[in-house]
C-alpha cells in the first residue's frame, strides 16, 4: 500500500480526509468511492501521525506534575493525598527516586494516572 513521504503530502491528506468526512458517514455504503477514499487516507495519515508526531509514553514525573497543576495541588497536598513525605514526592517530581508498590497503587487510584505510567512499563 502506498504511504505518506513528506509532511507536503501528510498536509494534503489531512485537507482531503476533512474535505471527505462530511460525505461519509455511518449510512454510506463501504464500496462508495468517498468512503473507500476516506478509510484509505485515515489510515495513511495516522501511520504518518503515529511515525513523525508520537508524543511516546509519558514519564512519571511529567504526569505528576500535570496533575498537580490540573488539580491545583501543590507538593504538601499532593504527598497528603498519595501518603508520603513532602520530601520524598520532590525525590519522585526530580526522577531521583521511584515509588515503592504501595506508593504507586496510591498514585495510580487517587490521581487517576494508568499503572503503566507510574510503573514506567
Amino acid at each position: 500500500m502506498a504511504k505518506i513521504e513528506n509532511e507536503i503530502q501528510y498536509n494534503w491528506a489531512v485537507n482531503r480526509v476533512e474535505q471527505l468526512l462530511p460525505l461519509v458517514d455511518d449510512n454510506t455504503p463501504l464500496n462508495d468511492p468517498n468512503s473507500i477514499e476516506l478509510e484509505l487516507l485515515s489510515n495513511m495519515v495516522a501511520d504518518y501521525s503515529d511515525e513523525h508526531f508520537s508524543l511516546g509514553i509519558p514519564s512519571l514525573t511529567d504526569t505528576l506534575k500535570l496533575r498537580m497543576y490540573e488539580m491545583n495541588l501543590n507538593q504538601k497536598s499532593m504527598s497528603k493525598l498519595i501518603e508520603v513525605s513532602p520530601s520524598r514526592l520532590c525525590e519522585y517530581l526530580t526522577g531521583k527516586s521511584e515509588p515503592t508498590l504501595k506508593v504507586a497503587r496510591n498514585i495510580s487510584s487517587k490521581l487517576n494516572i494508568q499503572a503503566s505510567v507510574v510503573l514506567g512499563v
